[in-house]
């Protein structure tokens, strides 16, 4: 079955015709697409596909045929999951320098989303300044204009709320996974008030534990 929507499942197969003019993509499901191969919001949705799949290289090859776009949108994407190719392959440190491209590109075209997932993967790829990403991508979210950008302060203060835990700092993991509750309660979709709700609890039972142990 070829067709021009989306996959139902995984891609599993990413090819250039000869002429590099047209990609065909295969996915789990038994379906096939082929398209322009100037269409880069496409190659780059395929990249990231590919680094799920954990087909690192095959990803960066794919990103790579992009070359420069002209499309600030495409251009903000392209440095995003060449980020998260890298990022997912153990690599931060190179990580890091293509999320900042990401974050100044996407500010530089008021693209408010991509600026804050750029944001939020610098404090996941970038450990030694990772409190200063996130309070930057909070700050962002805070200021949006709208629900739907402001739901990503469920997963920014989730986010925080881990790095406090991981290091011991339960007071602030609590502190964090509270703000990411009440952002869920009024911006967020039911899943996530569940899982709001979920690490809330469990935070605080591990700082009860703490203080009787």
């Amino acid at each position: 079955m070829v067709h021009d929507g989306d996959h139902d499942d995984t891609v599993s197969a990413v090819a250039f015709s000869p002429d590099g003019t047209q990609v065909a993509s295969g996915s789990h499901d038994g379906s096939a697409r082929v398209f322009d191969a100037s269409i880069g919001a496409e190659l780059v949705r395929l990249g990231q596909a590919l680094g799920l799949q954990e087909r690192f290289e095959d990803g960066h090859a794919l990103l790579g045929s992009l070359g420069d776009p002209g499309d600030a949108a495409v251009r903000t994407r392209l440095a995003l999951e060449a980020g998260r190719l890298l990022n997912s392959a153990g690599r931060p440190a190179e990580a890091a320098p293509e999320f900042e491209t990401a974050a100044r590109t996407a500010e530089s075209a008021g693209l408010l989303l991509l600026r804050i997932d750029a944001l939020h993967m610098l404090a996941i790829a970038d450990a030694d300044r990772s409190g200063e990403w996130a309070a930057r991508a909070i700050d962002v979210a805070l200021a949006a204009p709208d629900d739907r950008t402001r739901r990503w302060l469920v997963f920014l203060y989730n986010n925080l709320g881990c790095a406090h835990a991981d290091a011991g700092r339960l007071p602030e993991a609590l502190a964090a996974f509270v703000q990411a509750q009440e952002w869920a309660d009024r911006v967020g979709t039911g899943q996530q008030r569940v899982w709001a709700r979920e690490a809330v609890d469990e935070c605080a039972a591990a700082l009860a534990a703490r203080g009787t142990g």
